[in-house]
């Protein structure tokens, strides 16, 4: 660790990062390599886990020093710096989408963006924009992480001291939510897409497991294979993995899934984080955390170039959603051949990375200069 920051936390936050970037390019082909590609979970719930586990390292960290109050108003002041953020995003998405769409003839980006709305209800979109109810594709992560950050100040003192409490309501709410379809309203009478009754559970187990991961304690120093629990987890991972494989021949995924268990399991909603979701987020992070115990892998060029990312996730969050577009702009504008998906894909990773590290050399020339000395 430096400076009390695991390193594989920010890969992990930069790896979903690139995950989101191609997931939202359409047709690309690297695509096929997300993590969505192989099991039921994607790089949406590492976002949300690994947000709420460094949100609970930080402002945990704050309570202890400068106590409770201090945390609430740093908390509240980075979820309105989030709501800022949010509004320009918004805006400069918007003019991006316009400027690609009127260099492509081959498809309608502006709808298939969902900015539809906004030219028929203008005002009515400008109203739901400040009331985080208008959000077009791509923009969902983050009026998500805004209000998850916002109810943080009403559990954290409890989940510093008695995690497991809040873990258990916070179980609570994740059930009761599909149940009595609790959710939030969203424009054009729609809810949000990401349920924040449901996935602020993976947010609460990020932030246990960050406050579990500082107590000391022993490893398990039995073969993996011998660990009931690594064995379940990893067997788990395999038959998802199958199936989620099994959906790109629909004629194989009909001849070996028996019906009454199709229509036990689906649909598998992301909305409302389905449990065959949370259980296959829950077993990767499990099964991940037991291979890569060490953090010397983290010392490579690459990895390291991953963490840089996950350092300014929301910078680079930002940054990945304006390229999205004009990724999109470039394939449509090839006839979407392969090679230019191929090089948009790539090149929007290298700009993210290169977006990372000059925040990281603008913060080392903004440091004292006896802090850089030392």
């Amino acid at each position: 660790m430096l400076n009390g920051r695991d390193p594989r936390i920010d890969f992990f936050r930069g790896l979903a990062l690139i995950f989101i970037f191609w997931d939202h390019v359409p047709q690309n082909p690297l695509a096929q390599f997300t993590l969505r590609n192989i099991g039921f979970s994607d790089a949406a719930e590492i976002f949300v886990f690994l947000a709420g586990y460094a949100a609970v390292l930080a402002y945990g960290k704050v309570v202890r020093r400068d106590g409770y109050l201090v945390a609430c108003v740093k908390i509240l002041r980075r979820a309105w710096v989030l709501y800022v953020v949010h509004i320009f995003l918004l805006a400069l998405l918007m003019g991006i989408v316009f400027f690609a769409n009127s260099h492509v003839q081959t498809r309608d980006l502006v709808q298939e963006m969902g900015l539809q709305y906004f030219l028929t209800h203008p005002q009515q979109a400008l109203m739901d924009e400040l009331l985080l109810r208008f959000k077009p594709s791509l923009m969902d992560p983050l009026p998500l992480y805004i209000l998850l950050l916002l109810g943080l100040p009403l559990v954290l003192p409890m989940l510093l001291r008695r995690a497991q409490y809040v873990v258990g309501l916070s179980v609570v709410l994740y059930l009761l939510a599909p149940w009595f379809q609790w959710n939030l309203a969203a424009q054009e009478g729609g809810v949000w897409f990401f349920n924040p009754m449901a996935w602020q559970l993976l947010f609460i187990l990020g932030g246990a497991a960050a406050i579990h991961g500082q107590r000391p304690g022993l490893a398990e120093r039995r073969p993996l294979r011998r660990q009931p629990m690594f064995v379940g987890a990893t067997a788990y991972l395999l038959l998802s993995g199958l199936l989620a494989l099994s959906w790109k021949w629909p004629e194989v995924h009909d001849a070996f899934m028996p019906r009454m268990l199709g229509e036990w399991l689906y649909p598998i909603s992301k909305t409302n984080l389905s449990p065959l979701r949370l259980l296959h987020f829950l077993a990767l992070a499990y099964v991940t955390a037991r291979l890569l115990p060490d953090i010397g892998w983290t010392r490579h060029w690459l990895a390291q170039q991953c963490a840089r990312m996950g350092r300014y996730s929301l910078e680079v969050f930002c940054f990945g959603v304006l390229l999205a577009p004009l990724a999109d702009m470039l394939n449509a504008q090839a006839d979407d051949a392969l090679a230019m998906q191929l090089f948009s894909a790539v090149l929007g990773v290298a700009l993210m990375v290169a977006l990372a590290s000059w925040l990281d050399f603008n913060k080392r020339l903004s440091q004292p200069a006896h802090a850089a000395i030392a």
